[in-house]
């Protein structure tokens, strides 16, 4: 198949599910209670982002994810260099990082709030620990990858460790790292919306508890369609970035003419 034939037939699905499921809510075979009509939702999405006042509330979830999507993506990949690259301090620090990571996030949200309060950190800080993880195990493991032939030669040339680092160890991780951010996009989502759901004046999150505290399904289902857009618009983001940094990697064209 080439591209315009795929697109084609996620068009097609995409009309069959919404044209399907619109067509339940008529007929009434679908209660509009808990699955309201596409229309609706569609309309709901139109009327908020007419509403000048509804920027505010995207701009600061925008920012909660950003933030903790950065700061917990900076963070994971130093550790995972350094514990990659340091054995023994990974064996040293295997139990307490394993005692962390099995500590359930959400559980995590009310602590946050005690310590950094209802304002935009305890936001962040709860979509760092999301995502610090993620990128974490995965830079760690990258590093361990690295070709030890390679390293050798590297090595036998007079390469530094600064130079090992440039164009060894990151090189063979670059992979690794990516494929956690695109994974970990998600994760800063829900990590700012938990926080938001918990206690929050503003926000996507703050607009889908109103929704879901008035038993509003279609706002509910609209601040979930929205929040799948930002992760759609990010991914694709970090789609064109991994293409730039991976260069050796063939494209989807490549790889469909293969």
């Amino acid at each position: 198949m080439n591209v315009v034939t795929e697109r084609m037939i996620q068009i097609g699905m995409l009309v069959f599910i919404l044209g399907g499921w619109q067509l339940g809510v008529t007929a009434g075979f679908i209660d509009v209670f808990f699955f309201p009509a596409p229309l609706d939702i569609f309309n709901q999405i139109v009327s908020w982002i007419a509403d000048p006042g509804f920027y505010r509330h995207v701009s600061i979830t925008l920012t909660e994810t950003v933030l903790g999507y950065v700061i917990g993506t900076g963070l994971g990949v130093a550790a995972g260099v350094w514990l990659g690259l340091s054995r023994s301090a990974a064996r040293i620090l295997d139990p307490f990082i394993k005692g962390l990571n099995a500590i359930p996030r959400v559980v995590l949200a009310p602590i946050f709030v005690l310590w950094l309060g209802l304002g935009l950190w305890s936001k962040v800080a709860l979509a760092v620990t999301l995502v610090f993880f993620i990128t974490f195990f995965n830079a760690m493991q990258g590093v361990r990858e690295v070709n030890p032939v390679v390293l050798a030669n590297a090595k036998i040339l007079g390469a530094k460790r600064s130079d090992l680092l440039r164009h060894v160890y990151f090189p063979a991780a670059a992979s690794w790292i990516l494929s956690s951010l695109r994974t970990s996009v998600g994760f800063a989502v829900v990590g700012a919306i938990i926080g938001e759901y918990l206690g929050s004046s503003a926000g996507l999150g703050y607009l889908i508890a109103q929704a879901e505290g008035n038993f509003d399904a279609v706002g509910v289902f609209a601040g979930i369609i929205i929040l799948a857009m930002f992760v759609l618009i990010i991914d694709r983001i970090l789609d064109v970035l991994e293409g730039r940094l991976i260069k050796w990697r063939p494209n989807a064209t490549e790889e469909r003419t293969a």
